[in-house]
């Protein structure tokens, strides 16, 4: 039987390297595989290039091998949180590689089913496609690193000549990514928003760490139930249902805050 199970979350990761590109699930902080990030964190790897929809936030997530300065280039589409990415990026101190979303999406989808790239709408006519976006600044503030113009083709679509803009697929040396239940084939379950790119990044990476809430046995998940099929795992590091998880911003209606502060009894 082939068993995918590894004792320890600083086990799973202890071969990746200084230097390494991860793709590592999560979107904000829903499905981020924290444990597989604090035991990147405890041993010191540094020279990370990253590909994530985000980077976490000052103090959870990524957020804290950025703030080690372990990462040297972030791909992602949204930095909005997480003030020390910020700083990082304006004082060139990190290179980022700004990619829309759903491009961001399926060039990991892409990456994983063996497509070397596609072409999309997205981006055409912007700066995405002709290129001069800042990836990296220099100490004096001047773009030291610019992103390249990329290929525009027109293709008929219904009829209709539309230009398109071609994207290269991503592949990295690892993915890191969080599930709700896994079995020891590597058979992986997401618990709803959790889901987010958490498959992609797993496609995307020639070796793929999965931390599970949950480890049980082959046969044990409903086949239809199953999210990501074994063949895209790896490693399975089982780290229980109580792991902690944070939530980026608490809101709540105007009732329920009423309802907080009002006297206990009132």
């Amino acid at each position: 039987m082939i068993d995918k199970t590894w004792r320890s979350a600083a086990e799973a990761v202890a071969d990746i390297p200084d230097g390494a590109s991860l793709a590592v699930g999560g979107f904000g902080l829903s499905g981020n595989p924290i444990a597989l990030i604090e035991a990147l964190l405890a041993q010191g790897t540094s020279d990370l290039s990253i590909v994530s929809n985000n980077c976490g936030v000052d103090d959870w997530g990524l957020g804290i091998l950025l703030n080690a300065k372990r990462i040297r280039k972030m791909t992602s589409s949204y930095v909005g949180e997480n003030k020390e990415f910020e700083r990082q990026f304006l004082s060139g101190e990190l290179e980022l590689e700004l990619t829309p979303q759903g491009t961001l999406a399926e060039k990991l989808r892409a990456g994983g089913s063996g497509i070397a790239a596609f072409y999309t709408q997205t981006g055409v006519g912007t700066q995405v496609a002709e290129g001069g976006l800042p990836r990296r600044y220099a100490a004096d503030g001047s773009i030291a690193v610019a992103s390249p113009v990329k290929d525009v083709r027109s293709f008929d679509v219904s009829g209709t000549p539309r230009d398109y803009v071609l994207e290269e697929a991503i592949v990295t040396d690892f993915a890191l990514v969080h599930a709700l239940k896994g079995d020891r084939h590597g058979n992986l379950v997401f618990n709803k928003s959790a889901r987010n790119f958490n498959p992609l990044a797993a496609m995307a990476g020639r070796v793929c760490v999965a931390q599970v809430e949950e480890l049980v046995e082959p046969g044990e998940l409903e086949a239809d139930s199953i999210h990501l099929p074994g063949i895209y795992v790896h490693r399975i590091v089982e780290v229980g249902s109580d792991i902690e998880k944070r939530i980026e911003r608490r809101t709540v209606s105007v009732a329920q805050a009423a309802a907080r502060e009002m006297p206990e009894g009132a």
